[in-house]
């Protein structure tokens, strides 16, 4: 069980990453802890923007709203993981 930490990180922690971040099998058999892909994240991110946009906008056209709409939704999604892990490579993560 992890223990919360008693001090605030510090920039130069992010700067050198942070092992096992977001990964809940973090050593677990031995294995080397995981550093986080955020350049990989934000490329996903924005391709998945783009191809949510243009099947939203196809199936606008054939009038299927429903489909359009929850693409939209994912479009939004997209954006907001889009920001955020830009949020993260400025605060000095590497990725």
């Amino acid at each position: 069980m992890k223990f919360p930490r008693e001090k605030p990180r510090t920039r130069e922690e992010y700067e050198r990453g942070l092992p096992g971040y977001h990964d809940p099998t973090s050593g677990y058999g031995g294995a080397a802890p995981a550093y986080s892909a955020l350049t990989l994240r934000l490329v996903l991110s924005a391709l998945g923007f783009v191809v949510c946009v243009g099947a939203a906008v196809l199936f606008g056209y054939f009038q299927l709203w429903w489909i359009s709409g929850i693409l939209a939704i994912l479009a939004v999604g997209a954006v907001i993981d889009f920001l955020w892990v830009l949020h993260r490579k400025q605060r000095g993560e590497p990725g």
